[in-house]
């Protein structure tokens, strides 16, 4: 009697955490957090905006800033920001992918373990960034 009084009791337990749990919307239905203060460029700077990438979590977009050739920072300007888990995961992952952004002076860099689908936004976005200074010095 008593085997079967716990395992109902851890039942209902597992129950009513699998019925508390919160999915994730579908990306139309998603609100974004707030873009990131974005800072006023300095003399000789320049920003490139890139294209806001959907992820299954919602949408990241970045915005790079040079300065004579060279990538000097990176903003984010969209990320997904819907629960708490999301925005650990930026607070996570954004330092280190922008970071490595810095270091690598170019989109090719690795994804951050545990942040996978933002770390693809990231970098296309960011590589769409580029990809747009690339025009723009190609029709200098």
């Amino acid at each position: 009697m008593r085997r079967v009084l716990v395992a109902v009791v851890v039942t209902v337990a597992g129950l009513v955490a699998l019925l508390s749990f919160k999915t994730h919307m579908n990306s139309s239905e998603r609100t974004v957090g707030s873009p990131q203060s974005v800072p006023p460029l300095l003399a000789g700077e320049h920003a490139l905006t890139g294209r806001a990438v959907p992820t299954v979590y919602g949408p990241v977009q970045v915005r790079v800033v040079e300065r004579s050739r060279t990538i000097v920072g990176v903003n984010i300007l969209q990320h997904p920001a819907e629960t708490t888990m999301d925005i650990q995961i930026g607070q996570f992952a954004f330092p280190r992918l922008v970071g490595e952004t810095l270091t690598a002076q170019s989109a090719r860099i690795d994804s951050v373990s545990g942040a996978t689908y933002t770390s693809k936004g990231y970098i296309s976005s960011l590589q769409s960034a580029l990809d747009e200074k690339g025009a723009l010095d190609n029709r200098a």
